[in-house]
């Protein structure tokens, strides 16, 4: 008998959308086969699910679960906003999230062996329900989960579920009014301004002097003199760690104050120590292909169909 390897059960996974012990006992009943272990799947009820799980998945939503000293966001995606939208596409969405936030996985695919709350599936499984049950394909594509001893995390959905955040202070005084209303206000922040890095010692040397040889170039083709041109560069790298680095972004709440210092401020008021440690920032379908076509008129062509 064939060995099977976990890259043969992802890739099986991947054409059928189906639960991962399915794929695996699929491809031990056919010898490995992958396009037997596919008509296997569908013989025993996939068979939707898989004419549907190659589809683009760049829709969806991003959920959150959790508060206080832990939290998570997962993106779950979907083929058209419309179903987006759908109580059950929704529903699934947010027990996912549940899920995450009680049983912690290391990812996604620890957390598609779990169990779904109210049903004799796995989360695997009732993915690949929904998919047949919904009609378009559904996909977890993945998920951010933070917890903290002493402090607090804060998430923050925009946009009916177009981008999520989650950001971690550490702090002994997370119950502070002062500190959650912070805490919330650095969530929006995130969302808003996008930040790559939380501070400048967090951004690859090689990404810092691909940016100096830019400024650089610019400064000497606009003729600036060469003996100026370093101290040119370093006020702009300033400008750059600026731009890309939370703790030195200025807050977009009060722009004339820098994160770092918003946070300087809280600890004096509230007069202990406040840390922000991390962050996560998810857009909905970031990086994704996204259907092409035009869902409006794919329905008016369904309706003239005989």
């Amino acid at each position: 008998m064939a060995q099977i390897t976990a890259s043969m059960v992802a890739e099986l996974r991947s054409k059928t959308g189906a639960g991962m012990m399915d794929c695996k006992k699929a491809l031990n009943e056919t010898g490995g086969d992958l396009e037997a272990a596919i008509d296997y799947l569908r013989k025993k009820g996939l068979s939707a699910a898989a004419k549907k799980s190659g589809r683009a998945a760049a829709e969806g939503a991003i959920v959150a679960a959790g508060a206080g000293s832990a939290g998570v966001i997962v993106e779950v995606n979907a083929e058209t906003d419309f179903v987006a939208k759908n109580d059950a596409f929704c529903a699934f969405a947010k027990g996912v999230a549940e899920i995450i936030l009680q049983h912690r996985p290391q990812d996604v695919a620890a957390l598609l062996e779990l169990p779904f709350p109210g049903s004799d599936r796995n989360v695997g499984e009732e993915q690949v329900h929904q998919i047949a049950t919904i009609g378009e394909n559904i996909n977890i594509r993945r998920f951010a989960s933070r917890a903290v001893a002493a402090g607090r995390v804060e998430s923050y959905i925009h946009g009916a579920g177009k981008i999520g955040v989650l950001v971690e202070l550490q702090t002994e005084s997370a119950d502070n009014a002062a500190v959650q209303n912070v805490a919330r206000q650095l969530a929006m922040h995130v969302a808003a301004a996008n930040p790559q890095y939380l501070c400048r010692e967090q951004v690859p040397a090689d990404v810092v002097e691909r940016e100096k040889d830019i400024m650089r170039t610019k400064a000497i083709e606009s003729g600036k003199p060469a003996n100026i041109v370093d101290k040119i560069i370093e006020g702009q790298v300033n400008k750059f760690f600026g731009e890309v680095c939370l703790l030195e972004q200025a807050f977009v709440m009060d722009p004339d104050t820098r994160v770092s210092a918003l946070l300087a401020n809280l600890a004096k008021e509230v007069g202990s120590a406040v840390s922000l440690t991390g962050y996560d920032r998810y857009q909905l379908g970031e990086g994704l292909e996204r259907r092409d076509d035009d869902f409006a008129a794919e329905v008016a062509a369904l309706t003239q169909q005989k």
